[in-house]
């Protein structure tokens, strides 16, 4: 298991880009309902994409595991409601008594042990209201054929995700992102996927 708080200790995070992420800037050109919040995102960082999603004007909670991520992120100067929690995203126990309307997922899915996804596809069901959305852009090929593939992250396919998230979720749009940090162009997917009813 990746020791997070040890790599933000020490500088070791190729994923900290010092900015939003592109597929989500693109996305936010888009007319989606992510509801009255709040919109969570897991796996937060530094909140470069918590902050982007506060210009909707809803709350917005960014959780990462790591202490020293949160507390980079609390120090940039807001966007509107946000806040920032450290906690684990698959612990049931994070989850009493919560409820959100949207997740923004970006970097968590693809750096848990893939063993985990079912674990993760059940805290984003527990954790949106019906009708919720789960919107994500997720890492198809992170990379280059003969590269050494050992995660994270951890590459998935579409029929995967829609695997690990029909049995909570319709999906409603999906696609390839125009736009994309330097390397990753065609290499990852947006997906939208909507809360069917709970039983």
């Amino acid at each position: 298991m990746t020791d997070w708080e040890s790599r933000y200790q020490v500088g070791d995070m190729p994923w900290e880009k010092g900015q939003a992420s592109p597929p989500l800037l693109e996305l936010l050109e888009r007319p989606v309902d992510w509801g009255a919040g709040p919109v969570l995102v897991p796996g937060c960082g530094f909140g470069h994409d918590v902050r982007a999603l506060g210009v909707l004007g809803i709350p917005v909670v960014g959780l990462d595991l790591a202490p020293t991520a949160v507390a980079r992120a609390r120090g940039f100067p807001g966007t509107g409601v946000e806040s920032y929690e450290v906690g684990n995203f698959l612990e049931p126990e994070w989850r009493v008594g919560r409820e959100c309307s949207a997740i923004w997922e970006h970097t968590c899915f693809c750096a848990i042990d893939p063993g985990d996804r079912k674990r993760y596809a059940e805290a984003a069901a527990g954790c949106l209201r019906e009708g919720g959305l789960l919107a994500g852009v997720f890492f198809l090929t992170p990379f280059d054929p003969g590269e050494e593939s050992v995660g994270p992250p951890f590459a998935v396919t579409v029929e995967e995700l829609d695997a690990w998230f029909s049995p909570w979720f319709e999906r409603v749009d999906g696609w390839v992102p125009q736009a994309a940090f330097p390397g990753r162009a065609g290499r990852e997917w947006i997906g939208l996927f909507r809360r069917i009813a709970k039983p």
